[in-house]
């Protein structure tokens, strides 16, 4: 398999910045959500030490670990795709040849793009749809629903961009080239 090293013109050039743009940002936002297990453990210690030692419950805490837990999930499903750690069924797919693998990926990578679409569409109503109604929780703590469901728009096209990187990548397996 020949390195796309030495043909870093035109559009294939183009593409393979593309991919390596894109996996550099996959990978940024994956460390940092990875990052936030520590704020979640930080804030349910704050909230046990406060409520089982002080007596003074915090009402926020177990909520704004749950917020923090969406962020993370959101913000792993760009790092998942990059890493190539997404669930897949492996009887049958670890049988193929690297060629193989590509072109069955490629099929099924477009599968996932309509999917994430279709997310994506229902995510910026739903956004736009707080926004106008300046949506909150109820909860004793009333929060802003704005910020995670803007988070989740922006993962959301992070992974559309991380798909579009996947097809690039097995078109390039595919034309015996490495990115």
């Amino acid at each position: 398999m020949t390195s796309v090293g030495a043909r870093n013109t035109g559009a294939w050039g183009l593409a393979a910045r593309y991919v390596r743009v894109v996996d550099g940002l996959s990978n940024y936002v994956g460390y940092l959500a990875a990052s936030l297990i520590f704020f979640m453990g930080g804030t349910l210690l704050f909230d046990a030490v406060m409520r089982n030692l002080v007596k003074m419950p915090v009402h926020w805490a177990v909520e704004l670990t749950q917020f923090t837990l969406a962020a993370y999930y959101f913000m792993g499903g760009p790092f998942t795709l990059r890493n190539n750690e997404h669930v897949r069924m492996d009887l049958w797919y670890s049988t193929l040849s690297e060629r193989g693998k590509a072109k069955m990926d490629l099929v099924t990578v477009w599968c996932l793009i309509f999917y994430l679409g279709v997310l994506l569409t229902g995510s910026i109503s739903s956004l736009q749809y707080a926004i106008a109604t300046n949506e909150k929780r109820f909860s004793i703590w009333n929060p802003s629903v704005i910020p995670i469901k803007a988070l989740l728009t922006v993962c959301l096209i992070l992974m559309l961009l991380q798909a579009f990187s996947l097809v690039i990548k097995h078109i390039f397996t595919l034309r015996g080239e490495k990115i």
